[in-house]
């Protein structure tokens, strides 16, 4: 998923204000919009896009296959337009407006493992709350704004836990259908390959799909299993791996903080010292006068 899924769509009289476009993100995109009042022309989105107010309380008027909505829609409301729906949109005061967009593709992989279908379909949500979403959404936008880069794992993770939200709870098909369980494990070997894998790529900016497809499962499936097998989910334990390396380099003392993020792969000193606190219960430079 490479540009402005937006973008790609229809004009809008301002660029975004934050954008996951060059942060490598593969299976969501993310954009924080600031728009004056605006209409958006029918068309159809090849994306699942959820869209949440982030701005003050605004006017709305939005189409939805051919169901017309007209209302307020206040700071915090979420909304769900699925792929392949005619939709348009307007609003009368200016807007700001986060934006996350889901390859239909992702979401048919976790009904078929939690369901067995193959081919899953939102209900449309014009208006509604739900803190789980919201959540996801924000802690989305939080990596984006504080490390852009080294990200795509977290993102990987966080994308996946909003599909399976949303198949869950606004799939017509699931809601009649009882998730299978997971309750397996990595083997000894998967295990060693997985970790083996992350310790040489420690610096890189990895994906979920990277690691999955060292077990040869799906990425779904293997953060379940890898979270059910080492406690952590993937992303944890990359973020573990890279604070106990750097636990070791200082200890060595011939790199200075700001390297040793670098050469752990931190997006900056300051992301290392906020894990490393984190995970150590000190900073950096507290663990070395200690």
């Amino acid at each position: 998923m490479t540009g402005s899924a937006a973008e790609k769509l229809f004009e809008l009289p301002c660029s975004p204000a934050l954008s996951s476009d060059d942060a490598g993100w593969n299976t969501a995109q993310l954009t924080l919009f600031e728009q004056p009042p605006h209409q958006i022309p029918e068309h159809v989105s090849p994306y699942h896009v959820v869209c949440i107010n982030a701005g003050a309380d605004v006017m709305l008027e939005q189409s939805i296959d051919g169901q017309a909505y007209v209302g307020e829609s206040v700071s915090g409301d979420i909304g769900i337009y699925p792929a392949h729906l005619w939709q348009a949109f307007e609003w009368h005061q200016p807007a700001k407006f986060l934006q996350l967009y889901l390859e239909p593709v992702l979401l048919n992989r976790i009904g078929s493992e939690l369901y067995g279908q193959d081919s899953v379909e939102l209900l449309p949500q014009p208006a509604f709350f739900d803190p789980v979403i919201t959540q996801i959404a924000i802690a989305l936008r939080n990596t984006l704004t504080a490390q852009k880069a080294s990200s795509q794992l977290y993102a990987d993770t966080m994308a996946n836990a909003l599909a399976t939200h949303l198949v869950h709870h606004y799939s017509p098909q699931q809601k009649t259908r009882q998730a299978r369980t997971e309750t397996g494990r990595l083997s000894a070997r998967q295990l060693k390959q997985v970790t083996d894998y992350i310790d040489a790529h420690l610096a890189e900016d990895i994906s979920l799909a990277e690691l999955a497809k060292t077990v040869a499962l799906s990425s779904f499936h293997f953060a379940r299993l890898f979270k059910s097998s080492m406690g952590h989910a993937p992303h944890q334990y990359h973020i573990r791996c890279r604070v106990k390396r750097s636990k070791e380099l200082l200890l060595e003392k011939e790199l200075s903080i700001a390297h040793i993020a670098q050469v752990v792969g931190f997006a900056s000193q300051s992301h290392l010292n906020y894990h490393f606190k984190r995970v150590v219960g000190l900073t950096p430079t507290a663990f070395l006068r200690q």
